[in-house]
C-alpha cells in the first residue's frame, strides 16, 4: 500500500464544471505534482494573539478549521462559488465526481489511439493526440480546476470519483493526487439488481475497488456508502482494513420516477431536509470508536443544529450540498454561527469535546440505537388503537 502524502492540516458530474477560461485554467498543469499543501483556513486568534481552536476538527488526518464541508455538488465545481465557500468559514470543499463511464471510455480511447499511432504514426512526436478523445476536455478541465482551487482556497480540496469496479480507469486515482488533491472520496453507488448475484459477490467487489484506489492514490481516500447492505457494520470494517481511512455516510439513491404521460421512466431529482439525517446518526453512533476511519455524514445537513447531532453521534464532519443549493454558500455561515450558540448555551468550548459524546459507546442505553428504540416507538403509536 502507498504511503499517503501528508495532506493540508443538482449533479454530481465533473463534466458538469462550467467552461471557463481553459487557457487561462490549463496554466495550472504546471502547478500538478508539486504537492502542494495547504491548512484549512487562516487561524482565529483571540485578542492576545493565541489560537482560538474552537471549532476545529480532524478529518482524514487533515486540519479542518469548521466541521461543515461542502459535500459534491454543483457548487463545489466551479471557481466562484469555491471561493464563496471558502469566504463562508467551510472546513473543506468535495468536488464533483469523475464517472467510471466517462474515465473507461477515456481509457479505452487512449488504447484505440495507441494501437492507431503504433501503425500509422510512427513519425510523431511522442505525445501526439488529435482532437476529439472522448472526454479528454473534461478530465482536462476537471484537473484544472482542481489545481487552480488548491492554489487558490484556503481550505483541504477532495477530488471524487464515482464508480462501481475495479478497471483502468482507477489510475485516474493517480492524476487526482498529483493535480493536488489532498484526498480522495470514492463513491460507491450501485445497485445490485442481479439477482443471480449474492451479496458477498458484490461486498467482494466493492473491497477490491476500494483497494485499487487506495493503491493508486497517494493521499487518503473516503469511501461514500449507500445505506442497503445487509452488514454494514462488518463491510465498514472490512473496507477500512482494505485501506479506507475514512467512511462517508450516506449516498442518496435518485430514485427513478414513472411519468404518467409519456408512460416512460424519468429521473427526478428531490433535495434532502434534515428528517433525512436521521439513518447516518444512528449509523455513524454505532460505528464510532469501533473503526479506525474518519467518519462524516451526509444527507439532511441544512442547520447548525444537525452539525451539532452528526457531532455528537461520533461524526468528525457534516457535509451538506441540498442546504446550499437552497440558500446559497453563504449559508455554511449561518450554520457556524447556529452551532457556536448551541455551544454556548451547552457550556462546550470546542468542537472535540463534542465528538462521540452521544455515540452508542458513550450513552447510558447502548441499545437505543438498535432495537429498543424501535420497539419503544411502535408500542407507544400502538396503544393509539387500543379500545
Amino acid at each position: 500500500m502507498n504511503q499517503h502524502r501528508s495532506p493540508g492540516s443538482a449533479t454530481d458530474r465533473g463534466g458538469d464544471i462550467p467552461d471557463a477560461d481553459i487557457d487561462e485554467l490549463l496554466y495550472a498543469e504546471q502547478l500538478a505534482g508539486t504537492g502542494r499543501v495547504v491548512p484549512s483556513g487562516p487561524v482565529d486568534r483571540s485578542p492576545e494573539g493565541e489560537r482560538k481552536p474552537r471549532l476545529a476538527t480532524r478529518y482524514l488526518g487533515m486540519d479542518l478549521r469548521s466541521p461543515v464541508v461542502a459535500s459534491a455538488g454543483p457548487l463545489t465545481g466551479h471557481l466562484p462559488s469555491l471561493r464563496e465557500l471558502d469566504d463562508a468559514g467551510v472546513g473543506a470543499v468535495v468536488m464533483p465526481s469523475l464517472f467510471e463511464e466517462d474515465l473507461d471510455q477515456e481509457t479505452s480511447a487512449l488504447v484505440r489511439l495507441q494501437a492507431h499511432e503504433d501503425v500509422a504514426h510512427a513519425e510523431a512526436t511522442q505525445g501526439y493526440r488529435p482532437g476529439g478523445l472522448p472526454g479528454a476536455r473534461g478530465v482536462d478541465r476537471y484537473l484544472a480546476v482542481l489545481a487552480r482551487a488548491k492554489a487558490e482556497l484556503d481550505v483541504p480540496v477532495v477530488a471524487s470519483l464515482n464508480g462501481t469496479t475495479p478497471g483502468g480507469w482507477v489510475r485516474f486515482a493517480a492524476l487526482l493526487s498529483d493535480a493536488g488533491a489532498d484526498a480522495i472520496e470514492l463513491n460507491t453507488y450501485q445497485v445490485a439488481a442481479d439477482v443471480h448475484t449474492p451479496g458477498s459477490d458484490v461486498e467482494d467487489e466493492v473491497l477490491q475497488l476500494v483497494a485499487s484506489v487506495v493503491a493508486a492514490a497517494e493521499v487518503p481516500v473516503a469511501v461514500k456508502l449507500s445505506p442497503y447492505w445487509s452488514a454494514l457494520g462488518d463491510l465498514a470494517r472490512r473496507l477500512v482494513d482494505a485501506g479506507a481511512s475514512g467512511l462517508v455516510l450516506f449516498n442518496r439513491f435518485y430514485q427513478p420516477d414513472i411519468d404518467l404521460d409519456r408512460l416512460s421512466v424519468t429521473p427526478r431529482l428531490v433535495l434532502s431536509s434534515s428528517q433525512e439525517l436521521r439513518l447516518p446518526l444512528r449509523w455513524m453512533a454505532l460505528l464510532r470508536g469501533r473503526i479506525d476511519a474518519s467518519l462524516a455524514a451526509t444527507t439532511g445537513v441544512h442547520t447548525g443544529e444537525d452539525v451539532a447531532k452528526v457531532l455528537l453521534a461520533g461524526g468528525d464532519v457534516a457535509m451538506s450540498t441540498s442546504a446550499l443549493l437552497q440558500r446559497g454558500a453563504g449559508h455554511v455561515a449561518t450554520m457556524l454561527g447556529e452551532l457556536e450558540r448551541w455551544m454556548d448555551a451547552r457550556g462546550y468550548d470546542a468542537v472535540a469535546e463534542m465528538v462521540g459524546a452521544v455515540s452508542q459507546r458513550s450513552v447510558a442505553d447502548p441499545e437505543a440505537f438498535e432495537r429498543a428504540q424501535y420497539v419503544e416507538t411502535i408500542t407507544q403509536h400502538a396503544s393509539v388503537f387500543e379500545p
